[in-house]
């Protein structure tokens, strides 16, 4: 079970609450007041940190949003700002617009589900608390959480959690249970669609590079060559994949080798010339002579070659129906979204 409305308020709580009792009073009394937000540096990039604060942001049919569901949505949208002390400077405008539309929806959703009468069993709330508890790494890190969050009340976490329930009822009734997608209706999707399953000839291979500097002289690219000769040797001598990856990784000069000179899967008009021709006359598992392109010197062990054609139903048709799903998914919450703003009043609460 997934309580994602509360999944932020603990991530946000443990960004500001110290362990210590005495450090968890302090932010827990901190003023309703508008802290402004300050910037750090964080691995050589600005981070923007956000004070969650009782500061109204909107209204939605009269019930106020503040900054502290704001932030907590921020941080639910954008959990590493923990580890990063703050959000990326330059995405947390996007973050903030982002958080407060979803904030505002989970609002329509919510009351609309009390609206239609929805209902949640007490013991599923029960195993909901009970799961919520568990996520923390101690009955301190939980009680500050209660005192920072739900003003030390039990029954208000209790509610609270009743209402994230509510929420993905309405959600799955609404717009989840709507969005499946058959696999019929995935392979019409495919047969209507052939140019999207298209794709050109492709090739998976690995290669050993020997690289003289840019501005090398004739000794120096003499040298290159007679490591590319040597090299050859020892890539001949190979007879597996893990024998030619671990030989890249030992002598290759380029940036391939830290990933056993895995090239993975590359269409063949990305290919430099030199490269594509030889690749096209090579057996699976054949290792090739020296390619020169300008003065390095290439070595390619050919793993897959698949010729241009469209990718089989079989293999895409896990993904298709994935990925149609979550697109269908998208365009009914849109819907729903518009459907409840149109017969709500929503006031943003300009700061």
């Amino acid at each position: 079970m997934k309580i994602r409305v509360l999944i932020g308020a603990m991530l946000l709580t443990m960004s500001f609450i110290a362990p210590a009792a005495a450090q968890v009073a302090s932010h827990a009394t901190s003023g309703a007041a508008v802290q402004p937000a300050s910037t750090g540096k964080t691995q050589g990039s600005q981070a923007v940190i956000l004070q969650p604060t009782d500061k109204p942001v909107a209204k939605v049919n009269g019930k106020v949003l503040t900054q502290r569901d704001l932030v907590r949505e921020m941080y639910s949208i954008f959990p590493y700002a923990r580890q990063h002390n703050g959000f990326p400077k330059a995405q947390e405008a996007s973050i903030r617009a982002g958080a407060l539309q979803m904030i505002i929806f989970e609002e329509l959703v919510y009351q609309d589900a009390e609206r239609r009468g929805l209902t949640i069993p007490p013991a599923k709330i029960d195993r909901a608390e009970k799961e919520f508890m568990g996520q923390f790494n101690s009955e301190q890190e939980f009680q500050s959480y209660l005192k920072v969050e739900m003003h030390g009340s039990l029954p208000q976490l209790r509610e609270n959690i009743k209402r994230s329930l509510l929420i993905e009822k309405a959600l799955k009734l609404d717009v989840e249970n709507k969005s499946a997608v058959s696999l019929a209706e995935a392979r019409a999707y495919y047969d209507k669609n052939p140019g999207k399953f298209e794709h050109p000839e492709l090739f998976n291979f690995q290669a050993i590079s020997i690289i003289p500097p840019r501005t090398a002289s004739g000794s120096q690219n003499n040298e290159a060559r007679k490591r590319a000769e040597a090299a050859l040797k020892q890539a001949k001598a190979m007879k597996s994949y893990e024998d030619f990856g671990l030989l890249a990784e030992k002598i290759s000069e380029d940036d391939y080798r830290v990933n056993m000179g895995d090239h993975k899967t590359v269409p063949g008009d990305k290919l430099p010339p030199q490269v594509l021709k030889v690749l096209q006359k090579m057996q699976v598992g054949q290792v090739s002579d020296l390619i020169q392109i300008e003065n390095a010197y290439t070595i390619i062990r050919l793993n897959a070659h698949s010729a241009a054609g469209r990718t089989s139903f079989d293999t895409v048709k896990a993904q298709l129906q994935t990925d149609l799903q979550k697109a269908k998914y998208e365009q009914l919450r849109v819907s729903l979204d518009k459907k409840l703003r149109s017969n709500a009043k929503v006031e943003i609460v300009q700061g």
